[in-house]
């Protein structure tokens, strides 16, 4: 996320800090291709170029952002699937991590 411009950061941020008491930003929708609201995009447009993020909020004790990124696709506003492909592996990382932490917690 540092490398994002000082704007997008604050509006990315702000909408995760919605996520973290439990609330939901405006701006953050379901992302398509995932069934529920548990996994959301932040979608930030600025200077001409689209920022996203891509967060889960499936898991009570923790928020996990799975990807941060700028779109660089011309064609259409769907999230292209090399992207798509990343936060799915970083998805099935952060429920195992959770299923660990909750083994040796609970």
């Amino acid at each position: 996320m540092r490398a994002l411009p000082q704007a997008v950061r604050y509006e990315i941020g702000y909408a995760l800090y919605f996520a973290q008491i439990g609330d939901k930003h405006p701006k953050a929708k379901p992302l398509k291709g995932h069934s529920g609201a548990g996994v959301l995009e932040i979608v930030e447009d600025h200077d001409g170029n689209t920022y996203r993020a891509v967060y889960t909020v499936r898991f009570h004790e923790a928020l996990y952002v799975l990807h941060v990124f700028q779109k660089k696709a011309k064609r259409g506003i769907a999230t292209p699937a090399k992207e798509l492909a990343l936060i799915q592996r970083r998805l099935a990382l952060a429920e195992a991590r959770h299923r660990q932490e909750n083994q040796t917690n609970g």
